[in-house]
């Protein structure tokens, strides 16, 4: 009963409002419909796959089961949510039993989960285990094909929804980062035509030229906002997997949030747990940089000033051994300076007078005899050399002579030039045969003698031993007479 009900005492009551269909507030529906669905719906029991798993901190547990037609919001409260058979996981089928309620504030129903028990692996995440178990054996996801972030970009891709918070977030980190030239590539990041486009991203980005119109992109970021698993499976397709391993240009995936994982995490060279977190993966702080090179600029004046300061002190205690006033150095040096220069006058003249004494006893031994034996001397040499040249004639005279006895009987012995007795011998061709074994039996030959050559044949075995010459028979000596014994 509302407060419009009382009538105090003393007053007349007020004639209802004849109105047939008073407004409610939307509370009083919103409760309305919430005590509805609750009294109808009080015990359920559903069987669907978990999409959407968000642990708070509170210790409330918030999930989406669907189907392939359908999904609904789910709730675990703290309590229930230690007694579950199972801990809810994206991509796991699950029976739950519960009831259905509302929350007014967003007028959505949901299921409060009491009890959940598995029902097997859900489709796509059979489907996803299977792709990137292929993937994996084909070496995709190795840590050694990935590349490094280079660390002070000039140019970075952003490859997303022009539209959205996603996009101004990246934009906002970078600018207040590192500011850099951002080349932003629109393309849709849910439905069936994403992945097509964001693999065309992907290949027209790396095809870009270092030095063309449009900059290549130092790294590209590949990003899209939290979701449900539908509404992030895009990013499971096999192709734009390949796509993203096989580019040049370092990549950097941002899909979703923390605790969604999509295929091109594990094929990209790193994994953003957010979109902004991908900004902060690509640049460095700038003013960090400036800080820490104003540091090192004052280090460097700090170590210099140490430095000279060091110099200054070993300076000074070097200063503190000498004496008072730099004059005392030189004083010394400068004595014995103007001792060495009085004495340089009369060394140099006794040096002049010892040098005249020598050239005079020189001189003494030089005179006109010792010359006059000196040349007699080398006369004498000169006539013995002359008599000994003067019978060199008569001593070539008599080697002509010996020389031409020589050759004329040199001459004597020419085989080409026979004397009266001898023959030379030759084979047909003409060459000389100097020895018995250069001729064999039947050889023609030609016996060259001083007045002619005549032509001859061997006859008989070369190898034969000549016969013997007879010997001449010697006549018998006489024999003396008998004379008999004188005894």
């Amino acid at each position: 009963m509302s407060d419009d009900s009382y009538v105090f005492e003393g007053e007349t009551p007020a004639a209802p409002a004849r109105d047939n269909n008073p407004p409610q507030t939307v509370s009083e529906l919103s409760f309305a419909l919430k005590r509805t669905l609750e009294d109808r719906f009080g015990h359920v029991r559903l069987r669907g796959e978990i999409s959407k798993v968000n642990r708070h901190a509170s210790g409330h547990v918030y999930l989406t089961l669907k189907d392939d037609k359908a999904a609904i919001d789910g709730v675990v409260w703290k309590g229930s949510a230690r007694g579950l058979g199972v801990q809810p996981e994206t991509g796991l089928e699950v029976i739950v039993t519960g009831k259905i309620t509302s929350y007014p504030a967003r007028s959505s129903y949901q299921i409060v989960i009491e009890t959940m028990e598995a029902a097997g692996a859900g489709a796509l995440l059979a489907q996803l285990e299977r792709l990137k178990t292929k993937l994996r054996d084909e070496g995709l996801f190795d840590a050694s094909r990935k590349r490094p972030i280079p660390t002070y970009p000039a140019v970075i891709g952003v490859i997303t929804s022009p539209t959205g918070a996603v996009i101004r977030d990246i934009l906002h980190r970078i600018a207040e980062r590192w500011p850099c030239r951002v080349i932003v590539w629109p393309c849709v990041v849910q439905g069936d035509a994403a992945a097509t486009q964001v693999a065309a991203a992907v290949r027209g980005f790396d095809a870009l030229p270092p030095d063309g119109p449009l900059p290549r992109p130092d790294v590209i970021i590949v990003a899209r906002g939290g979701g449900s698993v539908e509404d992030l499976w895009a990013f499971n397709d096999e192709t734009l997997a390949r796509t993203v391993a096989a580019a040049t240009t370092p990549i950097i995936s941002a899909v979703g949030h923390e605790t969604d994982t999509t295929l091109i995490d594990f094929v990209s060279d790193r994994r953003a747990p957010t979109p902004t977190g991908a900004a902060e993966m690509a640049t460095p702080v700038l003013a960090d940089l400036r800080y820490a090179v104003a540091d090192l600029s004052g280090r460097l004046a700090r170590a210099g000033g140490r430095l000279i300061e060091d110099r200054r002190t070993r300076l000074r205690a070097a200063a503190r051994g000498l004496p008072a006033r730099p004059e005392d150095l030189l004083a010394l040096p400068q004595q014995r300076l103007d001792l060495a220069g009085s004495r340089l006058g009369s060394g140099l003249s006794r040096n002049v007078e010892a040098h005249r004494r020598d050239w005079l006893k020189a001189a003494a031994r030089l005179n006109r005899g010792l010359l006059d034996r000196a040349i007699e001397r080398r006369g004498d040499r000169l006539e013995a050399l002359a008599h000994r040249l003067g019978r060199w004639p008569l001593r070539l005279e008599r080697d002509n002579e010996r020389l031409a006895a020589l050759a004329r009987a040199l001459s004597s012995l020419d085989p080409a030039k026979p004397k009266p007795g001898f023959a030379r011998v030759e084979d047909a061709d003409g060459r000389w045969i100097a020895q018995a074994a250069g001729l064999s039996a039947g050889q023609a030959i030609n016996l060259v003698f001083p007045d002619g050559a005549r032509g001859a044949r061997i006859d008989g075995d070369a190898s034969a031993p000549p016969a013997p010459k007879p010997r001449p028979v010697s006549k018998p000596r006489p024999t003396a007479p008998d004379q008999g014994d004188l005894f």
